[in-house]
């Protein structure tokens, strides 16, 4: 069967609300619905319809987006969910297939997104792109290294979050540029980002704010919440859940890392961070911090040419890259990536492939990550006809810091 795809309109939205109700078996209060609506673009919605059933939904965001070297407009993929009454009937191959289409069309590049099951979206061309390391720190042995970083001027202040929401937006604004993965808030993403219901604390306190500062201004800020309790002897143990820490220099960061460590009655502090987080180099004992690593951001090349030259390369490659994409058939064939420090060129040839690879693959080393072309290779996932050539851009694509985005959409 073919099903009618268009985008739907906001008197749309309880029916839209409710396919996604349905596929991700959530069951929202109405202030988290209205959110979401606020979020949603509508004309960037779309909607597969079996007569008048709404079955199945998908929706993009409208992102600048921080890849290597550069921000770039990207689309988030979100709110992907077919009814359990249509699934296996190609409902989700031909509304992502329109989506990547309708993205080409708007003139980006690249897709992004959070995969809610990290087994569907390969093979529609994206590929896991970022890590994120969920972490436990005892604060008994939080110490840190000698020479960790100090500055006497800084001082901390501690706020409520929803009235120094402007305040945060400006540092952030200031340090979004810093880790590929990162992407600009709006008004309504900073709006649910700082909400502070009852259900948004699943179980722990009230969101609560410091900002490090001098004389000269803010330089950062961390968000938290606490889950007060004590073991039964009176022992304090309470946990510290990590909502987002950031800092516009090292001694910032330090500052308010020790601060959360240090916060009386918490024996723990917990939360999700970049796998190369600076607060495992400064910790005297890194075996203190317990972690364990998941897939974050998913990456799908839309046009492949237009991508891969809107990014940064740390040192020179010149490689004929065979490319393998039957979703986005326009990218599937031969394309010669020359790049180096100074910019980058990539056209379709004819020539003799020094490896191929497909989407998926290209879209997990995008945004800079350097083993994954390296791995794929030697798992066979990739084909280096080329000796080197897979080392070659695999160096060539690399970027420090890992790409991270840090706030789920």
């Amino acid at each position: 069967m073919t099903y009618p795809i268009r985008p739907v309109d906001e008197a749309e939205w309880p029916q839209f609300a409710d396919v996604l109700s349905e596929g991700f078996g959530w069951t929202p209060h109405p202030t988290q619905l209205e959110r979401a609506k606020l979020q949603t673009e509508f004309d960037r919605t779309l909607a597969a319809f079996d007569g008048d059933v709404m079955a199945g939904v998908t929706a993009v965001f409208t992102f600048l987006m921080t890849v290597p070297g550069a921000q770039i407009p990207v689309a988030g993929v979100t709110a992907v969910s077919v009814l359990a009454s249509h699934r296996r009937r190609g409902v989700l191959s031909a509304l992502m297939r329109r989506q990547l289409s309708d993205v080409r069309d708007r003139g980006e590049s690249v897709a992004a997104l959070y995969a809610s099951e990290s087994v569907i979206y390969s093979r529609f061309g994206y590929g896991r792109a970022a890590s994120e390391m969920g972490f436990s720190i005892a604060k008994s042995g939080s110490a840190f290294v000698g020479n960790a970083p100090a500055d006497p001027s800084l001082r901390l202040r501690v706020v409520k979050p929803a009235e120094a929401s402007g305040e945060f937006e400006r540092l952030f604004a200031s340090v979004v540029a810093a880790r590929p993965g990162r992407y600009a808030r709006g008004e309504h993403f900073w709006s649910a980002w700082l909400a502070d219901e009852e259900f948004d604390r699943e179980g722990y306190g009230q969101l609560r704010g410091l900002i490090a500062e001098d004389e000269g201004g803010v330089r950062g800020y961390a968000l938290f919440r606490i889950k007060a309790r004590w073991d039964d002897d009176g022992v304090p143990s309470g946990v510290l859940k990590l909502h987002e820490v950031e800092a516009a220099d090292p001694a910032a960061y330090a500052l308010l890392w020790r601060s959360m460590l240090d916060r009386d009655l918490v024996a723990r502090v917990e939360g999700a961070r970049p796998v190369d987080d600076p607060i495992l180099a400064l910790l005297a004992d890194p075996r203190q911090l317990r972690s364990s690593v998941t897939d974050e951001l998913w990456v799908r090349l839309v046009e492949v040419d237009k991508a891969l030259t809107s990014r940064a390369y740390v040192s020179p490659v010149d490689v004929v890259i065979e490319v393998e994409d039957d979703v986005c058939p326009w990218n599937a064939r031969r394309w010669r990536l020359s790049a180096d420090a100074s910019g980058s060129e990539c056209k379709p040839v004819d020539d003799e492939p020094d490896l191929s690879l497909t989407a998926s693959s290209l879209g997990s080393a995008y945004m800079g990550d350097s083993t994954v072309l390296t791995a794929q290779r030697d798992a066979g996932l990739l084909r280096e006809h080329t000796p080197g050539s897979v080392r070659g851009l695999a160096t060539a694509m690399s970027w420090s810091p890992k790409p991270w985005s840090g706030m789920t959409f």
